[in-house]
C-alpha cells in the first residue's frame, strides 16, 4: 500500500503576497504587486496560544494587560525581521509603513529582544 504525501499549503489565497524563498531566513513574504504606503497587506491567522513557537506572532492585550500569540497557519507565518521594515502591525493586520515595490520582501520589526543581524 503506498502512503500519499501530504499536500503542502499553496498560501495563494492573499492576492497582495506571495511566499519564496528569502536572502534574510528560510523563506519570506514578498509584495505580489506594488503596495502603497499604509495600505493592508493581510491578516495573521491561526489560533490563539501562550505557548512560543516558531510562528507565534506576540500581540499586546491592553484590555487583559498581558501579552496574546497567535500561531500563524496562513501565509504571515512567513514574515522576517528587519530593522528597518517596511511593514507593521495594527493588532493582527498588517500594514505597509512605505511603498513596497513589487517582488520586495515584506518585513516587520520582531522588537528589541530579538537579535538583529541586519
Amino acid at each position: 500500500m503506498l502512503k500519499s504525501k501530504k499536500k503542502k499549503p499553496a498560501y495563494d489565497e492573499n492576492p497582495m503576497v506571495y511566499v519564496a524563498d528569502s536572502a534574510i531566513h528560510g523563506r519570506g513574504l514578498f509584495a505580489q504587486k506594488k503596495i502603497k504606503a499604509e495600505q493592508f497587506i493581510g491578516t495573521y491567522a491561526g489560533p490563539a496560544t501562550q505557548t512560543d513557537g516558531m510562528h507565534v506572532l506576540w500581540l499586546w492585550n491592553e484590555a487583559r494587560d498581558r501579552w496574546e500569540g497567535i500561531d500563524g497557519k496562513n501565509e504571515m507565518r512567513f514574515l522576517n525581521h528587519s530593522s528597518q521594515p517596511n511593514a507593521d502591525w495594527w493588532d493582527e493586520d498588517l500594514y505597509a509603513l512605505r511603498d513596497i515595490a513589487k517582488g520586495e520582501e515584506i518585513t516587520f520589526d520582531y522588537g528589541e529582544d530579538w537579535a538583529d543581524d541586519d
